[in-house]
């Protein structure tokens, strides 16, 4: 969730011409934060997690599902103690946070505190998960059920949703979804109209489909309403922006209404930070390829298996002219990604960086470049902030527009927060005892508390092996993007191969070498190599030593008791066996489910009866009601 503020959201024409403002006070903003916070120290690692629920409705007598747009009757009660115990009516804090996301249908939950740096700490993870999930249930009706699946699988078709649909099309003028499942909160309509206006169209988003036996060749959706006339943009699905064999999608909804499983580390100081962004970056693609659980859209199995670059289209406000479709003329850029996307530079000053590693060219703004680097802030972090800041703001109050530079970070926080990369570099709130933090963006969703407890603590452990044995994952950058483009694809887990490096451990000094055998031996030191996930988590023989067995010495290493030891092994377990392919990711089980359905037709389509017995399965699997051992194999969710 981002940045929530209260005011009067300007429409694009007036916003546009606040753009320029919000940028330079952005900055102040930032600069102040920066030298109040830069040397910085914490004491230990705090971390936690984010999970997001997708609020379904059964029918169990019609056997029908539908998406519950009362959140926010649901979270009215959800917050109760976090609210009692700010006004100091509750002394406990609360066990969890909770807070509404882009969707109606959506609410989000963490921790009520951050999670410390000790083990017991990862092995009540799940417990917390688990309370989480009661909680929700408690909150809502008895046919209501917080389901975690990344999607629900039939957003867009007719009858998806209670209360019925209203046809407001205001903010997002879709041929499938209407305003009413957008969060009421001014920031979100305001968002998906400003995305539309800037771009000058639509958003336009193509999903493969999977072609099966009675899939038609080639496939032309007749569920587009190709004719309809009810604003000026439904003209574009017929003009080109829904591609055969492809599932079109038309608004920020199909995006940002994914549910997610995203992991934030408070680092020790600024300079950890920076090397964990570094580090975790190219390791978010491989977590994406075994986090994978979203394969159907619309309605329609796709041949992908992970939500990135749905969410990636679904908030592309580049223009035409930023997009290289036509001449610069009143855009200042060529930007070669979607403001939600991998990111497009290492962040680090560490010494094991090479310059070579960002190896693609980073557009950012000379202006505000040059303004940090006059200000004290160094050459990447500067390049960093620039990047982030060619962006325009989408939402802007007129009543923020001025504010208190060294008390508010809204205008830094308009720009941080609508950039939304596979890691996110946090600066600490304004005058806050928070430290500098790191989110790990990447990850899928997953059905159960038990897999979504193995994902966060993996990745929590895969930290502290990487600081602790000093480790090095730098790739080129270019490599970076190759890999998350190939995390999308159908079984990636089981079919591809990730580019990823070689040699992992610090380099040892070469002595008296010429320089020749010098560069030879840096070339090597820095050499990557496509391998496959397996290869990458559980390691090659005589080559790459994998992530569970780094994990597993690092934990031979400390000193911890046995129970704790097997609850962190089942975890390990878990991730181990997905990239083997002795498990399923989610992806695969849930096509498996629709392909082995016996009212689907092999045609692709996902009916209403599929998708009820799906929905309901999901909320077996979570609640420990059913267990499907080629998923979670002998683990007990």
């Amino acid at each position: 969730m981002g940045l929530l503020s209260l005011g009067t959201p300007l429409h694009w024409n007036e916003a546009k011409n606040y753009a320029d403002h919000v940028r330079k006070h952005g900055i102040e903003q930032f600069l102040h934060i920066y030298n109040y916070q830069k040397d910085r120290q914490t004491q230990c690692l705090l971390w936690g997690d984010e999970i997001e629920y997708i609020v379904v409705k059964f029918n169990d007598q019609e056997k029908t599902t539908k998406l519950s747009l009362r959140a926010f009757d649901i979270l009215e009660k959800l917050e109760k103690p976090e609210h009692d115990w700010l006004q100091g009516i509750q002394k406990e804090p609360p066990a969890a946070l909770w807070r509404p996301e882009y969707g109606r249908y959506m609410i989000e939950g963490t921790p009520g505190l951050p999670y410390g740096a000790t083990f017991r700490d990862l092995v009540g993870v799940e417990e917390n998960m688990k309370l989480r999930r009661r909680m929700a249930h408690e909150a809502m009706n008895p046919d209501e059920y917080a389901v975690s699946l990344v999607n629900y699988p039939r957003l867009g078709c007719p009858n998806q949703v209670y209360p019925e649909e209203e046809t407001n099309l205001t903010a997002c003028q879709s041929m499938f979804v209407t305003d009413q499942i957008i969060n009421p909160h001014a920031r979100f309509p305001t968002l998906t109209a400003n995305i539309r206006r800037r771009r000058g169209s639509k958003v336009q988003i193509n999903m493969p489909i999977f072609h099966d036996v009675n899939t038609p060749k080639p496939f032309i959706d007749p569920t587009i309403p190709w004719d309809r006339e009810l604003s000026k943009h439904d003209k574009e699905a017929k003009e080109g922006a829904a591609l055969p064999d492809h599932i079109y999608m038309d608004a920020m909804a199909f995006g940002m209404g994914c549910c997610c499983l995203q992991i934030t580390f408070q680092a020790c100081n600024i300079d950890e930070g920076r090397r964990l962004y570094d580090q975790l970056a190219p390791v978010a693609p491989l977590m994406m390829a075994l986090s994978a659980n979203s394969p159907i859209y619309r309605g329609y199995l796709a041949d992908v298996d992970a939500r990135w670059n749905v969410i990636s289209a679904s908030v592309d406000d580049r223009t035409p002219e930023e997009r290289g479709l036509k001449p610069l003329k009143d855009s200042k850029y060529v930007i070669n990604k979607s403001r939600y996307d991998s990111i497009d530079s290492y962040l680090s000053n560490d010494p094991i960086y090479k310059p070579k590693y960002d190896d693609i060219d980073l557009v950012y703004d000379k202006d505000i470049y040059q303004k940090l680097r006059d200000s004290g802030v160094d050459d990447k972090l500067a390049k960093h902030v620039a990047h982030l800041f060619i962006r325009d703001p989408l939402v802007i109050f007129k009543e923020l527009l001025d504010l208190d530079d060294s008390q508010s970070s809204d205008h830094f926080e308009n720009l941080q927060s609508t950039n939304w990369q596979t890691m996110r570099f946090k600066p600490p709130p304004p005058k806050s005892t928070i430290g500098w933090r790191v989110e790990f963006r990447s990850m899928e969703v997953q059905l159960s508390d038990f897999e979504n407890a193995a994902y966060s603590v993996f990745i929590v452990l895969l930290t502290r092996v990487i600081l602790s044995f000093s480790l090095n994952f730098y790739i080129p950058i270019s490599k970076v993007d190759a890999n998350m483009q190939t995390a999308h694809k159908r079984d990636a887990v089981l079919n591809d191969k990730f580019y990823f490096r070689k040699n992992v451990f610090p380099a040892s000094t070469p002595r008296g070498d010429p320089q020749q055998a010098v560069q030879a031996k840096e070339e090597d030191e820095d050499a990557h190599e496509l391998m496959t996930l397996n290869e990458i988590v559980n390691g090659k023989e005589n080559g790459f030593p994998g992530f569970v067995p780094l994990i597993q010495s690092y934990l031979n290493s400390t000193n911890i008791d046995i129970e704790t030891r097997c609850k962190l092994s089942s975890y390990l377990s878990l991730i181990s066996k997905r990239a083997s392919g002795e498990l399923m990711t989610g992806a695969a089980y849930l096509r498996q489910f629709v392909q082995n359905h016996p009212a689907y037709k092999k045609d692709s389509v996902v009916s209403d009866e599929i998708t009820y017995d799906l929905v309901k399965r999901a909320d077996q699997i979570a609640k420990g009601e059913y267990h499907p051992q080629e998923l979670l194999g002998n683990f007990t969710a």
